[in-house]
């Protein structure tokens, strides 16, 4: 398309005098004193033909503002833990409760295989540039044969590589949801599922979990948040932050609920691999014969590589849903940044084919031996009841509340006994009496549970009296 220059005098009402296009002069079949439509707006010439152009404006002042994406940003999570500007006792070593990062105090390493496999990837100088936007074939084949099952089968086209699970997470409610829809939340759940949502203008509806049934769905709670612009149903298993796992059976209860609103699934399965000895819980796209799912996962909690940021979107949609359209989606996100390291893409399949049973194990006994005494010990403090979980690296403890309870007592807590730990927004009342909920990481070093137990019972007793 051919554009010329052109040159237009105005004044205060429009265009004046004479306007030359293409070294002719405008008359009033042209332009005319009043301006184009007597609004003075500037023309274009196209092959002949005139066009309006809006004039351009000039700020006055320098004015510059957050975008509305980042002032409706807030992970709580972050908040508490990076908000916190408290000098706690010096006299007491910390005791860190706040964040599931299995790798704070040092004994929970990797397994060797898996550090070999990334020395053998960056030495092969194989993977030093960009991958594509969705991950290496041969990396998403890996995974792809690492999770395929003959009820739900995958193939490397099912599988997106991303930033760590968080950029699935983000990357799923994005090709699922518009500005408008609503998300359904489990409360308790992962912040971050409410984060992304309400930074894109998207509805969070929490649906309660049972603690008296090991953190259950409340499904008649569930069901009656449903309406027509819900997009998604987010479900959480094992849970972070409750710790339980969910059986075959109310899995099942959970899809036919799906089903019958025609709602897909973004099922967080990051902790699908730490279950304890004694419970099981299948993936959610091994038992739906219908209803399509998203499946998030990553290397960081079964691997112990939380700061590797290798995250995994998988496919399930046997009754071609999702279609092309929803695949096509996540394509088109994942270009956004170009997705996960390409290193550790590379050591995705020596990662999957050498590490031993016995470091998956070892990772298994170890969480479940540490909740048992933190269980046991926290039990018997007085005000405090815990739920013994099943599961991932967490265990929520319900605290009484009594005349001196403060809502921000982990404050307190922090300041004065040097435990930090995360409150949650469930609170129940029992009997008459209110309790609030707190979520901790299991403490990994076993000299802490002896600590923690005493710290805890006299904060708990002083809160009594």
């Amino acid at each position: 398309m051919e554009t010329k220059s052109y040159k237009v005098q105005t004044n205060g009402k429009g265009v004046c005098g004479k306007t030359t296009v293409n070294g002719k002069t405008l008359n009033e079949n042209g332009v005319n004193r009043n301006g184009v439509n007597g609004n003075g707006v500037h023309h274009v010439n196209i092959k002949g033909a005139l066009y309006p152009i809006k004039s351009k404006s000039r700020r006055q002042r320098w004015e510059v503002k957050p975008s509305e994406m980042a002032n409706n940003t807030l992970n709580p999570i972050r908040a508490i833990v990076d908000g916190m500007k408290l000098t706690p006792n010096p006299d007491k070593p910390m005791i860190a409760l706040s964040i599931g990062d299995p790798t704070v105090f040092g004994n929970l390493p990797t397994d060797g295989a898996v550090l070999q496999a990334m020395k053998d990837a960056i030495d092969s100088q194989k993977y030093n540039g960009y991958a594509p936007s969705v991950g290496y074939l041969q990396s998403r084949q890996a995974v792809a044969n690492v999770y395929s099952c003959p009820e739900a089968p995958l193939e490397a086209e099912d599988v997106i590589l991303t930033s760590g699970c968080s950029q699935a997470i983000d990357l799923a409610i994005s090709v699922l949801c518009n500005p408008g829809d609503n998300i359904l939340v489990p409360c308790p759940g992962f912040s971050l599922y409410k984060t992304l949502a309400v930074s894109m203008g998207i509805e969070v509806k929490l649906y309660n979990l049972l603690p008296e049934k090991s953190w259950e769905v409340d499904l008649q709670h569930m069901e009656s948040l449903i309406d027509e612009r819900t997009s998604c149903l987010i479900i959480t298993n094992p849970s972070n932050p409750c710790g339980s796992v969910f059986n075959k059976k109310h899995l099942q209860e959970i899809l036919k609920v799906a089903s019958r609103h025609c709602v897909p699934i973004l099922a967080d399965e990051i902790y699908s691999d730490m279950v304890f000895p004694g419970c099981s819980s299948p993936s959610m796209a091994s038992l739906s014969s219908d209803v399509p799912i998203l499946s998030c996962g990553g290397l960081a909690k079964r691997w112990l590589v939380p700061g590797w940021r290798m995250g995994w979107i998988l496919i399930h949609d046997r009754n071609d849903i999702f279609g092309t359209e929803i695949r096509q989606g996540l394509v088109k996100l994942s270009q956004r940044i170009l997705g996960a390291c390409s290193i550790v893409q590379g050591a995705l399949e020596q990662i999957f084919n050498n590490t031993p049973q016995s470091f998956y194990n070892s990772t298994i006994s170890f969480l479940k031996s540490n909740s048992e005494i933190c269980f046991s010990k926290l039990s018997s403090v007085p005000g405090l009841t815990p739920v013994m979980p099943s599961g991932a690296m967490y265990i929520m403890v319900s605290v009484e509340r009594v005349k001196n309870f403060k809502r921000d007592s982990e404050r307190e807590l922090l300041l004065n006994k040097k435990v930090c730990l995360i409150p949650t927004k469930q609170h129940i009342k029992k009997r008459g009496v209110t309790q609030d909920f707190c979520t901790t990481a299991k403490p990994n070093r076993v000299d802490q549970h002896q600590s923690l137990h005493d710290r805890n019972t006299r904060f708990m007793l002083f809160i009594h009296n």
